[in-house]
């Protein structure tokens, strides 16, 4: 069964090391959100979370999230130290590493780093020229995930 994308975005949020400066705007986090689906489903061949992913201008979204966070503006997110002291782990080791893995390579990149990245990708490239604010679909993921994963 697939996680709550709140959760996982949580636990995104909870990573950043804010004593050193980090921030994290919702740009980047859509990226990221984006990564840690992308990744999981080539490794594991299912979703990380339910929620859709759009090919929006400024990159892939998952709108739910978008909203979500929507009141930060541009500006950093940030959670209560209640959430921070309820972040969920995942199921298994290999999904805990996995997700240690993505966040700790893309999560060096600044968001619009991560965005451009992404405008170089196949799935946002593919639907955004198609139908902008189309779903970037399972398949079209995992296909290039897979990619990703065999050049590692």
């Amino acid at each position: 069964m697939a996680y709550n994308v709140v959760d996982i975005a949580n636990k995104i949020i909870a990573n950043i090391n804010t004593e050193a400066g980090d921030l994290i705007s919702n740009l980047k986090l859509q990226k990221l959100l984006y990564y840690m689906q992308g990744y999981y489903i080539a490794i594991f061949n299912k979703k990380l979370f339910d929620d859709v992913i759009e090919a929006w201008q400024y990159g892939p979204v998952v709108p739910t999230m978008y909203m979500h966070f929507k009141e930060f503006g541009s500006s950093a997110i940030t959670i209560s130290d209640e959430i921070k002291e309820n972040i969920i782990r995942l199921n298994t080791d290999e999904e805990e590493n996995l997700f240690n893995d993505v966040f700790e390579q893309y999560n060096q990149y600044s968001a619009i780093a991560l965005m451009n990245m992404t405008h170089d990708e196949k799935p946002w490239r593919q639907i955004f020229n198609a139908n902008p604010k189309g779903e970037i679909d399972f398949d079209l993921l995992k296909d290039f995930f897979l990619t990703q994963v065999e050049d590692d």
